[in-house]
Formats: C-alpha cells, structure tokens, sequence
C-alpha cells in the first residue's frame, strides 16, 4: 500500500470524491475526505477497488501483463498466480480497462491512417461457416479497426462499427492535429480532408504513385497490425467483439511502451489505474 500511495499521491493523499477536499489521516491506510464526510484509501476508485484479492498477486498479475511481449492468458496467469481461471479473467479485464491511457493521443507530423479487420478469413472457414457477401470491407463477419501512427511516434486504434466516412473521420479529427501530414490509402472515407492535412491517398494497385517517396508507403501502420494480429492470434483462443477494444487497448499500450524498461511499463499503469471495473458490467 506505501508503495502504490506513492506512486499514485507522491506523499500527499488526495481523496477520490473530492479532489480539492482537506484528507485526515485515520488509522492503518485509511483516510476521510471533509468535503464528504466519506473514508477511503488509496485503492478506492482504482482497478484495485473491492477486491478480497491481496494486492501483491495484483502487482504480480500487473507486472506479467506489462512485461509480457504477447501479454499472458487468463489460464496462465491463474496457475501462476494459483487463482481460479474466473478470478483471473476478471483481473486481466480490470488491467486492460487501464491501457486506454495511452490509446488518446494527440498525433502530428507525419501521420499513417489505415483500416484493420478482426474476425478471421472467410476462406479458411468450414463451408457451413462460411458468410456470404463478406469480402473485402465487409463488416458482416469481421470487426473494423481504426488506426492511426505517428512516424516515429504513438499509436492509437479505435474499434468501430463499420469504416464509413460518418466512423472514420470523426477518429481522424479527433486525434491527428490540424495541419499535419496525412498518408492513407484511396479508400473513400479518408476523401475531403484537404482542408484540414496535407494529404497523401496512395492507390496501391497503381504502383505507389505519390509525388513524395516519403509519401509512397503505410509501412508504419501495416506493421503494427501484422504486429497485433500476431498477438492475439497466438495468445487468445477467442475474442468477442464485445471486449476486442479492451484488448486493442493493451495491445497499443504495450506498444506505445515497447521501448521502456518493464518497471516504467509497470509503474505508469498503477499511476493510472483509477478506472473501476465492476464484473457485472463485462458479462
């Protein structure tokens, strides 16, 4: 608990009801909040918040999930922890409900935009599974992505319902800053963003034809993808659409960090970790 409170207040305790409120110290880790007349400690409103689980398999099952290139399995990580498989799931969603921390970023420079799908390929289905119509951007079988990489920077990606204009620019207006340098692909909903970005809409099956040669490529983003799938495909028998973006969450946290040592990875998501997750909200 000293720990975290430091990581979290720096040794001046702020209460969760009201942040500009005096604290008084009461006993052990507990503290009152004066505005509220309420107790809390330092767990209160964080991931960690009503749970009969000792926060040192907490900090255990958080140190795995950062540190792990792919991240860990609910099965796995409860026989290392030697919890109930339920239990562990119900801690990996409360973990992953905090990576969004680092999947709202302000993006700038040059700025790759591109669309994934998840949700596998109709042709390595049985014919009895297969879905008819569902090619290309179909969205009948398969769940869209948004992505967008800054060069040399952050990533950020966005589950959407389908990658129609009326989905797709909202995200890019959101996150890309005015007057940066956008390089996408010809599909028509990166279409009227002139006003907005220098923009690159690069037609693939022309052979690259940008004026730039800095501008003849998506590579950034298309790896990252490649880099996600690969992810999920190896570690997780099973992703429902439901909680895909808790998991694309995780994913662009781990990186967004990949280039930090494992106790920065570790200590930012416990200095972040005020998001409370309540189980009957994930079934």
């Amino acid at each position: 608990m000293t720990y975290l409170e430091q990581l979290r207040w720096n040794g001046i305790p702020v209460s969760p009801f009201s942040a500009e409120s005096k604290v008084y110290k009461c006993k052990g880790f507990k503290y009152k909040c004066k505005d509220t007349g309420k107790y809390f400690n330092v767990k209160t409103g964080t991931m960690y918040d009503n749970t009969k689980m000792e926060l040192q398999k907490w900090f255990m099952a958080v140190w795995l999930v950062t540190s792990h290139k792919k991240g860990v399995s609910s099965l796995q990580l409860s026989r290392d922890l030697d919890i109930t498989q339920k239990s562990a799931w119900f801690m990996l969603q409360r973990i992953r409900a905090c990576f969004a921390i680092e999947n709202n970023n302000e993006l700038e420079g040059i700025v790759e935009a591109d669309e994934s799908f998840y949700g596998g390929k109709n042709k390595n289905r049985h014919a009895n599974k297969k879905v008819k119509h569902s090619q290309g951007r179909s969205c009948k079988d398969k769940t869209p992505i948004v992505g967008l990489i800054q060069r040399g920077g952050k990533l950020t990606a966005i589950v959407t319902k389908d990658t129609s204009i009326e989905q797709v620019q909202p995200i890019v207006k959101k996150f890309v800053k005015k007057d940066s340098i956008l390089v996408t692909d010809d599909w028509k909903a990166y279409k009227n963003l002139d006003h907005l970005y220098t923009h690159y809409a690069i037609k693939h099956s022309d052979g690259y034809q940008s004026p730039d040669v800095s501008m003849k490529h998506t590579g950034s983003i298309e790896g990252a993808w490649k880099i996600m799938k690969n992810s999920l495909r190896d570690m997780y028998n099973h992703v429902s659409k439901k909680h895909l973006q808790f998991y694309v969450d995780e994913f662009v946290y781990r990186y967004n960090m990949r280039k930090h040592p494992d106790s920065d990875k570790f200590n930012w998501l416990n200095v972040n970790c005020g998001v409370r997750t309540r189980y009957k909200d994930l079934i």
